[in-house]
C-alpha cells in the first residue's frame, strides 16, 4: 500500500461516521480511531489526587461501587458482535427500540443493527428466548466479539 493509497483512506475515514477502522492484509495492518481514550485517562489521575487529602471520601467513593456489581447478574446466552461498527438500537431516532429488557423473542428477530462502512447490518437473535440484559448504548462504537444482547 502507497503513502497516496493510505492518505486517501485517511480522508475518507475521517469524512466518515465511523470511530475506528481497522484494514489488515499480508503485508500491511492499518488502524484509525476517532476515540480520544489517551485523553480522558489523565484527566482521571489529577481527580483523584486532588480527592486523596480526604481519606474519608475516597474509601467511600471506592465502597459504593463494589457493592452494587454482585447483586446485577444478568442469566444467559451473550450475543456477539459479528463486526466492528456502530450499534443502533432501534431503526430510527423517532422509532422504537428492536428489543428491550425482558421481551420475546424469536430466533430469527433483528435485535440490534450494526453500520459498518456504510451498510446496515441486522444482528438476529441466534435462538428463541427473553432479553435479560442489553449490553450496549445506542450509537456505541463495538468491535468484533462485544457483547451486545443476553438471551435467556
Amino acid at each position: 500500500m502507497n503513502i497516496n493509497e493510505i492518505k486517501e483512506l485517511m480522508a475518507q475515514f475521517d469524512q466518515s461516521s465511523l470511530r475506528e477502522f481497522s484494514y489488515k492484509n499480508q503485508s500491511d495492518e492499518l488502524t484509525f480511531s476517532k476515540n480520544e481514550v489517551n485523553t480522558s485517562a489523565p484527566q482521571v489521575a489529577p481527580a483523584i489526587e486532588v480527592a486523596s487529602p480526604a481519606p474519608q471520601a475516597s474509601p467511600a467513593v471506592e465502597e459504593t461501587p463494589a457493592q452494587p456489581a454482585p447483586t446485577v447478574v444478568a442469566e444467559g446466552d451473550i450475543v456477539e458482535s459479528p463486526l466492528v461498527g456502530v450499534a443502533y438500537l432501534a431503526a430510527g431516532p423517532d422509532k422504537p427500540p428492536f428489543v428491550q429488557v425482558g421481551d420475546q423473542v424469536k430466533k430469527g428477530q433483528t435485535l440490534i443493527i450494526i453500520e459498518a462502512m456504510k451498510v446496515m447490518n441486522e444482528v438476529p437473535a441466534p435462538k428463541d428466548g427473553v432479553v435479560t440484559e442489553i449490553l450496549v448504548q445506542n450509537e456505541e462504537m463495538v468491535e468484533f466479539g462485544k457483547g451486545l444482547v443476553r438471551i435467556k
